[in-house]
């Protein structure tokens, strides 16, 4: 077994104990910022949610009309998401992976929300974002939200390491081609179960994939 080997199921045994747990860890509310910037989207728009956890997020795009495909590392958290859609009446196409063996098919998708993917480190995080770029159509939709480096004082949420926390100009220079419909760092105060809760530093990010391909500003 190599490091990466180890690393992964280091990885995917720590959110398993935590999906494990009674409840949701995230909560039973999507993200708010999703919540938000979806009314962005055209009816029945194919999206494609990143490390969805128990499917908070998957299920209220589904919810609202969206053609709903999802993934997440956990298989704890898949099967808990499956049977929360079940219960709720929606269709979403769940899978258990990762972001390195995620096809990332080009072209797939209208949209992709990536809700606090903040477990990537640096060279990962170069892989997820290509590979989120490549899957959306040209006129499509990044829903983005994470934590900025202020966080570190504030330890509501997120991953404790400075490394793994977006700043405006990261967000630039991984997608360069990108049109900003919405790029900003604030600070909210979260609910979001026991895994976001509390004063929290933020970045909120909406980028469209031009046409041309040309860049934007």
């Amino acid at each position: 077994m190599s490091a990466n080997d180890t690393d992964f199921n280091d990885a995917r045994a720590q959110w398993d104990e935590r999906f494990s747990r009674p409840g949701r860890w995230f909560g039973d509310e999507p993200n708010v910022f999703l919540r938000r910037e979806a009314a962005r989207l055209r009816p029945a728009a194919a999206v494609l949610s990143v490390a969805d956890g128990e499917g908070r997020n998957a299920i209220h795009l589904a919810e609202r009309g969206a053609r709903v495909t999802a993934f997440d590392l956990s298989p704890v958290a898949v099967e808990k998401a499956r049977r929360w859609a079940a219960e709720r009446g929606v269709q979403i196409d769940f899978h258990v992976s990762d972001v390195d063996t995620w096809p990332w098919t080009p072209s797939a998708f209208d949209a992709v929300a990536a809700i606090f993917v903040q477990f990537a480190g640096p060279a990962m995080r170069v892989r997820m974002f290509a590979g989120i770029w490549r899957t959306l159509k040209p006129g499509g939709l990044l829903l983005l939200q994470g934590y900025a480096p202020k966080q570190l004082e504030y330890r509501t949420g997120g991953p404790g390491r400075l490394d793994h926390l977006y700043t405006p100009q990261m967000l630039r220079e991984l997608l360069p081609d990108a049109q900003w419909l919405l790029l900003r760092e604030h600070e909210e105060t979260l609910t979001e179960g026991g895994g976001h809760a509390g004063r929290s530093a933020l970045i909120d990010a909406v980028a469209l994939k031009p046409d041309s391909g040309a860049a934007g500003g």
